[in-house]
């Protein structure tokens, strides 16, 4: 959890919720985890419990201390809905979510089943984007299930990219992510299959946004795709100020 980030399409990233468990090939190398258990067993630690999954309900209300506007990735180390994280908690992320309207919070799953079960009963704000990680070919059916969610901005991160995803359907996608998979035996990317979903996404008007090559340092690959960066995004929804204190958050 940081009031900033690294991560090339958001600003801050915010855990409600940590640890997580794999459910397809995009989880195979997972930096969350590799980071998270490196601090397994340290006294009072964050990640004293590793990777398993945890709640942590005093971090609800963290975005509404934060009074400048930015864009928050929630949950980058965990998924919000992980089949063993209530219900009732994801429904008081989604409060704080639209309470904090002055905030764009990416929401980013790979459990798309139950985010179109969940997703149609949830209470949608503008500001809530949401996104599901598709690495192949395999599992391009969590598009469909992102469809049945009335979001505002339904966007597809496909990172790792692990092969050609020439068969994708675009339709209701605002936005498209692409990226390699980087750090200890990450898997080689083809350009050939970005510059494929790059052409794709400008002849059907979906902002795309390439995050990185890749590779064991991706420091060293960067994020150039034919001369120069591509750093689509979609149309935000209307900016909002933070309250003041003692204000009310609909003055």
């Amino acid at each position: 959890m940081s009031a900033s980030s690294s991560i090339e399409w958001t600003d801050a990233t915010w855990n409600p919720v940590t640890g997580c468990t794999k459910v397809s090939q995009g989880c195979k190398h997972c930096y969350a985890q590799r980071f998270a258990e490196r601090f397994r067993g340290v006294p009072g630690h964050p990640f004293e419990q590793g990777f398993d999954l945890r709640l942590w309900p005093e971090r609800l209300e963290l975005p509404l201390q934060w009074k400048e506007p930015r864009r928050i990735f929630v949950n980058s180390m965990s998924d919000l809905y992980h089949e063993r994280i209530p219900t009732a908690f994801v429904r008081r992320v989604f409060e704080t979510m639209g309470a904090a309207r002055w905030h764009t919070f990416q929401i980013l799953t790979k459990r798309a089943k139950r985010l179109g079960e969940l997703g149609p009963s949830l209470l949608w704000r503008p500001n809530i984007w949401q996104g599901v990680s598709i690495e192949s070919m395999d599992v391009a059916w969590r598009a469909d299930e992102l469809r049945k969610v009335p979001a505002d901005v339904r966007f597809l991160s496909l990172e790792p990219l692990l092969g050609p995803l020439d068969g994708l359907d675009l339709e209701g996608i605002q936005w498209v992510i692409v990226g390699g998979e980087s750090g200890p035996g990450a898997r080689p990317m083809r350009k050939i299959w970005v510059t494929t979903l790059r052409d794709r996404c400008r002849k059907e008007a979906v902002p795309f946004f390439f995050k990185q090559w890749g590779g064991v340092r991706k420091n060293l690959t960067g994020r150039d795709l034919d001369g120069r960066t591509w750093d689509g995004f979609p149309v935000p929804p209307p900016s909002f100020r933070a309250p003041t204190p003692g204000q009310s958050p609909d003055a």
